[in-house]
């Protein structure tokens, strides 16, 4: 399969119409048809619903669509990374992170390495570790700042000094927020918020034992920040971690830790095995300097 076909076939998903794909990629409306036509020919499926006034992607085209781009970002990831064979390092680190404290690893790693190799540009990616990980084990992302649980048995990693710690989001002016801490116990009944990953589910089920089965589940969710909002408006609770939240406004939604402490380490991972750009390579040993791992 030709990646300029993956081209043509994204700019009509994009446009939803061929006459303007065309005008975008610069060729004649029968010949992007053709190559559609030959596409769906190669793929033995069909990619779009015709007859409308927009055409619409099939399931398949849905598909197609995800791992096509993904495709050609592996591409323009390749093509960056090969500048980066110079004598001076260069291209662009990936790094995934989610909504944690881990985070605040980051910005010493990167001030202090761009001090030394000012060419080499950062491609920040957020979400939860399920999805950090989906798109390191692609190829799309360098490396990764993971919280626990996390099964990091087909990667490699550095312990990362920044714990973090679980905890309760709520409002602002809720009766709880004049605690200092919270007991899992003060949940029980009340309307709670919890990341919809399993296996932090089946954590803190084991953390806090019968409280979180007493615990309403009102909504999950990947990351805080909309779930943040429900708070807000006095929805409910969020089970999160202190990382996380520390940015919003106090005056509108507070964090209480739990006691007894609930903490989550963290680590900065990387696939096993995988061959990583000289901007990765030289990034990776720079952060086990860091960390006191020695020179990489």
């Amino acid at each position: 399969m030709e990646l300029r076909l993956l081209r043509y076939f994204l700019a009509v998903a994009r446009e939803g119409n061929i006459t303007r794909a065309a005008e975008d990629l610069h060729i004649t409306q029968p010949t992007l048809s053709r190559q559609l036509a030959q596409l769906e020919e190669e793929l033995g499926c069909t990619l779009f619903r015709r007859g409308g006034r927009k055409l619409e992607l099939t399931q398949e085209g849905m598909l197609l669509r995800r791992r096509a781009e993904e495709m050609l970002q592996l591409e323009e990831r390749i093509q960056r990374e090969l500048t980066g064979t110079a004598r001076e390092l260069s291209g662009v680190v990936a790094i995934g992170s989610g909504e944690s404290a881990a985070a605040r690893f980051l910005p010493i790693l990167i001030q202090s390495f761009h001090g030394e190799h000012p060419l080499v540009r950062y491609q920040l990616v957020t979400g939860n570790a399920d999805q950090i990980m989906e798109q390191m084990d692609l190829g799309l992302i360098d490396m990764a700042l993971l919280m626990e649980p996390v099964d990091l048995e087909k990667y490699q990693y550095l312990a990362l000094p920044q714990a973090d710690h679980w905890g309760v989001l709520m409002p602002a002016g809720d009766p709880l927020a004049q605690k200092e801490a919270v007991s899992p116990r003060d949940l029980a009944g009340r309307p709670v918020m919890v990341s919809y990953r399993p296996s932090v589910e089946q954590q803190l089920a084991t953390l806090l034992g019968e409280d979180f089965q007493r615990m309403e589940i009102l909504s999950t969710h990947n990351l805080i920040r909309n779930t943040a909002l429900l708070v807000e408006q006095g929805l409910g609770y969020a089970i999160t971690l202190q990382g996380a939240v520390e940015i919003y406004d106090d005056r509108r939604v507070c964090f209480r830790p739990f006691r007894p402490e609930l903490p989550c380490r963290a680590v900065l991972a990387w696939k096993e095995h995988q061959v990583q750009s000289p901007a990765a390579a030289g990034l990776l040993a720079y952060a086990k300097m860091l960390l006191g791992y020695g020179d990489g």
